[in-house]
Order: C-alpha cells, then sequence, then structure tokens
C-alpha cells in the first residue's frame, strides 16, 4: 500500500491535476475502484453509525426498505407495512430470498435483527433508532406483528435497516461476522484487508437478478491529492469529497469529470455540554456559535460550496424550521458573553477533529482555531484518524468540543434530534427535561401538523440552548472516472449495483 500510495504522490506531482484522467488501468475490466477517505470502523451493519461504513455494507446486505433515487421510501426486502386498527403493525416480507451462506431470509432474520440492535448488551449505536419498539412477534415465515411503546409514525422509515443472518451470527460469533459479513445483498464479501482494501465480488444470484459491475474495491485513501491523483491515474474510479478548489480542475481534465449534490448532511461541533466544566454554561456555548465566521470559512475553505446552518436540521428534513435565524458572526459578542460566565480573560479548551472524512475537515477546523482566537477562545487542535475519533465519541471520551457531520436517510427530526440530543441516548452529550419532553412528545405524534409544530418548538430550544456551534450544510462533491455510469444521492449512498461501465 506504501508504494502504491507513493506511486500516486509522485504521479501527481510530475503531472499535476491538469494533466487529465487516463483509463488504461481498468477500461477492459468488470471492476471498479471507489474511494473513500476512511476505512470501515466495523462490517457489521448493526453496529455502526457512519455513512462511509454503510457505503460498504450497503453492497452486502439489504434493508426492509429503501430510498429510490428521488428519495421516496420504497419496500425492498418488505412486501409492505400496515397500521392495524389496534395500533400495532403487520409487516409482510418478500419470499424465497437467501443470504450469500444459504440461509433463508424469512421472519425469523428480521425479528432477530431488530432484537439484536434493541439488546443493551450489543452496544449498537443504532438502538435509538428502535426503542420506540415494545415486541415483535411472528405470525408466521412471511408476517409480524411490531406493537410500539406509543403511537409512532414513521415505523416503515425506520425499518430501513439491514438485515442479518440469525444462525451465522449465533454460529460464528459477533466478532467474527464482523469482519467475514454475509447479507443478502448484490455483492459478496471476499476479504478485508484493514487500512488498504475491501474487495466484494458480484452476488450472480441476487434476487433483483445480477448486478453489471462484477467486482468493487473500496480504497481509503484519507489525503485528498493523493486519492485526485489515483483518479487521474485510471487507479480509482469514484472519489469522494474532492476539495472545492480541485473542482475546476477535474471539470477540465479528459476521461473524468465532477458530480455533486447538496447533502442531507450538516457539519457542526458538538459541546461536551453534560459532564459540567467550561461546557456546562450555556453562555460559553453560545459564545462559541458567536466566534466562527461560517458564511468566511465556506468561501475560502469550501469554495464556497456549503450554506450555513441555523439549526441541526436541513431543508430536506420534516420539522425544519424557516423561521429560526441561528448564530452571526460576533466576536465582541463572544467576549461578552464569556466575561459573564466568569471568563474575562478567555478560555482554552480542545478542538478534536478527524482527518479525511469529511470534505476539508481537518482545514476547516484550522480555520474555526484562527477565528476562535479572535473571541479570546483558544483551541487546540486534535485531529484523529477516524476509527479513533468515532471511538472516543461513542466511549465519551471527547474534553470540549469535536467536529462531526450528521445526515439520516429517514430525513425526519426524529432521526437526527432525539439520538443527538435526548439526554437518555448514547450519541448525546447534552440533557435537557424541556428539549427531551419536546422529543417524546413528536416522536408519538401521528398528526402530522401537530407533529412539526413540536418540532419547531424543539429546534429554538435548541438553538437557544446551544449544544452545538451550527456550521454548514455541505455539497457532496465526487470525482468519477468517464467509464462510470452514476449519480450522485442526496443520502450520500453509494450504490454499486445501480451502476454500469460504459
Amino acid at each position: 500500500m506504501r508504494k502504491m500510495i507513493l506511486i500516486f504522490v509522485i504521479v501527481g506531482l510530475v503531472v499535476g491535476l491538469t494533466a487529465g484522467c487516463t483509463q488504461e488501468a481498468a477500461v477492459d475490466t468488470s471492476t471498479i475502484v471507489i474511494s473513500q477517505g476512511v476505512d470501515a470502523t466495523t462490517l457489521d451493519p448493526h453496529m455502526h453509525a457512519e455513512t462511509t461504513t454503510t457505503n460498504i455494507t450497503i453492497q452486502i446486505f439489504d434493508r426492509l426498505f429503501m430510498r429510490d433515487s428521488d428519495m421516496k421510501l420504497q419496500p425492498h426486502l418488505a412486501e409492505s407495512i400496515t397500521l392495524l386498527e389496534d395500533g400495532s403493525w403487520e409487516l409482510k416480507l418478500k419470499e424465497d430470498i437467501f443470504f450469500h451462506n444459504g440461509e433463508p431470509f424469512n421472519a425469523e432474520s428480521v425479528l432477530f435483527s431488530i432484537e439484536r440492535i434493541l439488546d443493551p448488551q450489543q452496544g449498537s449505536p443504532q438502538i435509538a433508532n428502535l426503542n420506540m419498539i415494545e415486541k415483535v412477534d411472528i405470525i408466521d415465515d412471511t408476517t409480524l406483528r411490531i406493537w410500539t411503546k406509543t403511537p409512532y409514525p414513521l415505523m416503515a422509515e425506520r425499518l430501513s435497516l439491514e438485515m442479518v443472518p440469525p444462525k451465522y451470527i449465533q454460529e460464528n460469533g459477533r466478532e467474527y461476522f464482523a469482519e467475514h459479513p454475509v447479507g443478502t445483498g448484490p455483492y459478496r464479501f471476499v476479504r478485508w484487508v484493514k487500512d488498504e482494501e475491501i474487495v466484494l465480488e458480484a452476488n450472480n444470484e441476487y434476487w433483483q437478478g445480477a448486478p453489471a459491475i462484477q467486482e468493487v474495491l473500496f480504497r481509503p485513501i484519507p489525503e485528498n491529492a493523493v486519492r485526485l491523483a489515483a483518479l487521474q491515474t485510471g487507479d480509482v474510479d469514484l472519489a469522494v469529497n474532492v476539495p472545492p478548489h480541485q473542482v475546476e480542475t477535474v471539470e477540465q481534465a479528459q476521461g473524468c469529470r465532477i458530480e455533486s449534490v447538496p447533502s442531507g448532511r450538516f457539519i457542526f461541533l458538538q459541546l461536551v455540554a453534560n459532564q459540567g466544566g467550561l461546557m456546562g454554561d450555556k453562555k460559553v456555548r453560545q459564545a462559541l456559535n458567536y466566534a466562527v465566521d461560517v458564511p468566511s470559512v465556506i468561501e475560502h475553505v469550501l469554495g464556497g460550496r456549503g450554506i450555513p446552518s441555523t439549526q441541526p436540521l436541513t431543508p430536506y428534513d420534516f420539522g425544519y424550521n424557516p423561521d429560526v435565524e441561528g448564530y452571526r458572526y460576533d466576536p465582541q459578542k463572544a467576549r461578552e458573553l464569556l466575561a459573564e460566565a466568569g471568563y474575562p480573560e478567555g478560555i482554552e479548551i480542545t478542538l478534536d477533529v478527524p482527518s479525511g472524512r469529511y470534505a476539508m475537515d481537518k482545514e476547516v477546523a484550522e480555520a474555526l482555531v484562527g477565528q476562535m482566537a479572535e473571541a479570546g477562545i483558544d483551541a487546540t487542535l486534535q485531529i484523529n484518524e477516524w476509527g479513533v475519533h468515532i471511538t472516543k465519541l461513542l466511549d465519551k471520551q471527547m474534553e470540549h468540543a469535536f467536529l462531526i457531520g450528521w445526515g439520516t436517510s429517514l430525513f425526519d427530526a426524529d432521526a437526527t434530534l432525539f439520538p443527538q440530543l435526548h439526554s437518555q441516548q448514547r450519541l448525546t452529550y447534552f440533557g435537557d427535561e424541556q428539549l427531551d419532553r419536546l422529543l417524546e412528545q413528536a416522536r408519538s405524534c401521528m398528526d402530522a401538523a401537530e407533529r412539526e409544530s413540536l418540532y419547531h418548538q424543539a429546534v429554538e430550544r435548541v438553538v437557544e440552548e446551544a449544544p452545538f456551534v451550527f456550521l454548514y450544510q455541505q455539497e457532496d462533491i465526487y470525482g468519477v472516472s468517464d467509464r462510470l455510469v452514476w449519480e450522485p444521492r442526496a443520502d450520500e449512498l453509494i450504490l454499486v449495483d445501480s451502476m454500469a461501465l460504459k
């Protein structure tokens, strides 16, 4: 791998980014290479909450429900879901579908997958997605009945989760499964060399038909320049997170192109607000929001490719509050708030940031550190490899603030606000009884207008309490080989079985 990276760097230095993209490396094959900035943290689809890992596991595993290219929810492994008069849900499954090891997909698979996520001993970061479920009964091989603790309007959306094989996991164990996954999806697992590549081969017996592309390699390349050099030489067919300042260069090159789409993901600083200390003070948290000049970051670091956030939702999301103005850049106001909080000389904080996970993530953080200094905030940057970053987040090892992104395929406030901000959830670094009540009421409200009103109130509360530093809605920018037929999605999913080679 070191040799390969060295070759990429040398090629990039010699030919420059104006050299154009060559196709010789793979033009006559049915293999494609996709490069993200980070490797998977696990291949167990229930034990992570990262889109980069999902982009690998979604090739191996199928969901009960999936969104189409227009982001409309459609049955996938499920046949239908119906709300019954007693308030329960009847879930019907498709027949004659099998896991890669020959194990049948059926109601037992669904029950096992749901109970696995809900089991506290498993430690799934997805538990908040399903904890409204009270019980699940198997009616027959293709029918289940699901009861919720309170009325819940988004059951089909919440069942957009990957199905796993019960017997295979029981026989081999969780650790083995996490590195040797078996699903029902369009691609079978071949091998995983950590931090180098994950290789998948087409499941030619796939229930929706054999994929057009026979082999796909996922190669993590954290450095943007190296990733783009690999695109140019034809060693990579799809490169994520193209730096905005390189967009024009790629557009002018031969053999590759830019594809982009406004994302459902927003980038923010999460503040450690529930452990006392500096971030336990609302005025300090508000000061941090006044201390950052987000439009300047978007213009000078992201090349104008981003939209300032006023709240922890995007306009795609049900519950987005268009009347919230958010914070503006005002370093003097930040200093005044710090003084009122008892810190007239300013404060010192640690800012954790991943490298290579989000477009220009390290550069964005460096710009924020410089801006904060103008407001009397001395921020020390701690740059983490992505696996380390997410482990620190889940294990509550963050000290003051950390950069993170959040986006879901649910496009509903419940999918963001509840897991991120309800005081009893694993991912939260915040606790507020008033917000908890609003979120609980909203997620059990079956009236859409009333539910939207509750989320508008919740958003107002979040902006006032400032558990985040609100940054921007990102634009997803991809470098794509011209031999690849593909268009990006707003939910960031890269579905290889929807691709073709020219």
